[in-house]
C-alpha cells in the first residue's frame, strides 16, 4: 500500500519539517501494532500507552505521520453536521446519536489541548452552512427546526447580514450555528507526534504489503521485515479497503484544496475586514470556504473517485483553476493570482454515512470511515478502539455502538461506476456552488 502525496499542502509546509524520522529496518515483535499515524492511530497508540503501559507498542504509517487526510483537511472540528455523505440524514434518532459522538470527539480534542498546552488557531467561532441560491431556503428552515429540536444554538441569515460576516455578496441564505470549531489541522496532528510517550516505537515511510493470522498472532510484512504482533488496530480511513478490511463497506474520494497568500492589509479592508469564518455547503458538492486567523482564503471545490494513491501535477493544476473560478465568483476585488499552496487528499465514505469502529476477531480491531469529521471523530474513535482492545470499556463506547453501522456496497466496477453518477449528479445541481 504505497502512498504518495505531493508536497504542496499549505497546512504542513506552514510548519517546520520534522527530523526525527525512523523507517523500519528490521524484523520486531511487539503486543500491539497500530497501522496508521493520523489523528486515530496517534490517539490509539497514545490511549495504549496509557492503559497498558508495560506493554510494546508500534505505530506504522506508509507516509510521513499526520501527513495524510489529518494534515490536508480543512480544519472544521463539527458538532453538526448537514451533508455529511451523499444524503443528508433524515433520521432523527440516529442523528441524535451522530450529533452525540461529535460532541464526544470535540471533548476528546479540547482534553488533549488542555493537558499538552496545544496551539493550533482553536477559534470557537462556528461555522455556516450557505448557499448562493434562495431556493435552498426551504432546506435551511427544515435544518434550523431539526437543530432548535435538539437544542443546537443556530441563525438563518440573508444577503446583507451574510456579506458583512463573510466579506462576499456572493451567499444568499446560510444557517449560522455556534457549536462548532475553526482549528489548524497541521498544528493539531503534528502536536500528537510531538507528544507521543516514549513508550510507543514510531516507523515512517514503512507501508503494509500484506498481513495475516497466524495461530494467535498477526504477521505483516513491510517491504522485507517483517512485524509479529499479539494485536493489531487498523486506523487507515481511506485506505481500509486496501488492506482488506471492511472492504464491501467503504470506500475513498479525493478532495482538493487551494489555501491563499495572506490577504494585504488593504485586501482584507476591501473585503470588510471580516472574523475567521468558515462556510460548508448547504448542497452537496458546493464548495468548503474559510478565512484563517492569517487573513488567508481556503477553497475546496471538487470530489471525485480515483485512485487514492497519487495525485499528479497536471490533475492538480487542472483542480487549481477550478478553484480561482470559485474565488473569482466570491471575491471579484482580490487577485487572480492569490493562491499560494494546493493540495489533494483522501476522505473515506460509506454508503449511509456511518463510521466504521469494530473488533474483528480477538486480535484485530479497526475504526474509520469518518464522512468528512475526522478531527473530532477520529480522535475520539482512536482512544476508544485502543480501550476496546485493551479489553475494557466506556461509557464513550456505549454512545459509539449505539450508531448505525455501514452498509454493504457492491463490488467493483459496480460501486466506483455508482459513487461516479452520484458524485456527476451532485456536481451539477450544485454547479452554482462551486
Amino acid at each position: 500500500m504505497r502512498v504518495i502525496n505531493d508536497n504542496s499542502c499549505g497546512w504542513i509546509n506552514q510548519l517546520n519539517k520534522r527530523t526525527n524520522i525512523k523507517l523500519l529496518e528490521e524484523d520486531i515483535f511487539c503486543d500491539y501494532l497500530v497501522i496508521g499515524a493520523g489523528y486515530t492511530g496517534l490517539s490509539a497508540a497514545r490511549k495504549l500507552s496509557e492503559v497498558d503501559k508495560n506493554k510494546k507498542i508500534v505505530l506504522i504509517d506508509a507516509q510521513l505521520a499526520g501527513e495524510g487526510g489529518s494534515s490536508r483537511n480543512s480544519g472544521y472540528l463539527v458538532d453538526t453536521t448537514l451533508n455529511d455523505g451523499f444524503t443528508s440524514n433524515k433520521d432523527k434518532e440516529n442523528y441524535i446519536i451522530k450529533t452525540n459522538i461529535y460532541k464526544l470527539g470535540i471533548e476528546a480534542v479540547k482534553k488533549f489541548i488542555k493537558q499538552y498546552q496545544v496551539d493550533c488557531d482553536w477559534n470557537s467561532c462556528g461555522k455556516y452552512f450557505a448557499s448562493s441560491n434562495l431556493k435552498d431556503e426551504n432546506k435551511a428552515i427544515e435544518f434550523s427546526k431539526l437543530l432548535n429540536s435538539l437544542g443546537f444554538d443556530n441563525k438563518i441569515l440573508y444577503n446583507n447580514q451574510l456579506k458583512d460576516k463573510l466579506g462576499t455578496a456572493f451567499y444568499k441564505i446560510a444557517i449560522y450555528t455556534s457549536g462548532g470549531v475553526l482549528l489548524n489541522p497541521g498544528k493539531l496532528v503534528r502536536a500528537m507526534i510531538d507528544t507521543l510517550p516514549e513508550n510507543i516505537k514510531l516507523y515512517e515511510k514503512s507501508e503494509i504489503n500484506s498481513w495475516k493470522k497466524i495461530n494467535n498472532k498477526i504477521e505483516c510484512i513491510s517491504g522485507k521485515n517483517k512485524i509479529s504482533a499479539r494485536k493489531v488496530i487498523f486506523c487507515t480511513n481511506g485506505f481500509l479497503s486496501s488492506l482488506n478490511i471492511k472492504k464491501n463497506y467503504s470506500f475513498p474520494i479525493t478532495l482538493t484544496a487551494s489555501l491563499t497568500r495572506p490577504l494585504t492589509n488593504q485586501e482584507y479592508k476591501n473585503i470588510g475586514s471580516p472574523k475567521e469564518w468558515g462556510v460548508l455547503p448547504i448542497r452537496p458538492m458546493g464548495a468548503t470556504i474559510r478565512m484563517t486567523k492569517d487573513k488567508r482564503i481556503l477553497i475546496r471545490n471538487t470530489a471525485e473517485t480515483r485512485s487514492p494513491f497519487l495525485m499528479n501535477k497536471s490533475d492538480l493544476s487542472k483542480r487549481v483553476k477550478i478553484h480561482r473560478e470559485g474565488l473569482q465568483k466570491r471575491f471579484r476585488q482580490l487577485p487572480n493570482d492569490i493562491i499560494e499552496s494546493s493540495w489533494s487528499g483522501i476522505v473515506c465514505r460509506s454508503g449511509n454515512s456511518s463510521q466504521i469502529f469494530e473488533k474483528i476477531d480477538d486480535n484485530i480491531f479497526t475504526a474509520g470511515c469518518y464522512n468528512g469529521s475526522g478531527i473530532g471523530v477520529g480522535t475520539l474513535f482512536g482512544e476508544q478502539i485502543a480501550i476496546m482492545a485493551s479489553n475494557q470499556q466506556s461509557e464513550e463506547i456505549n454512545v459509539i455502538q449505539q450508531r448505525k453501522k455501514p452498509n454493504w456496497l457492491p463490488p467493483q466496477p459496480f460501486l466506483n461506476f455508482g459513487i461516479y453518477t452520484r458524485l456527476a449528479y451532485e456536481r451539477i445541481k450544485a454547479r452554482s456552488e462551486i
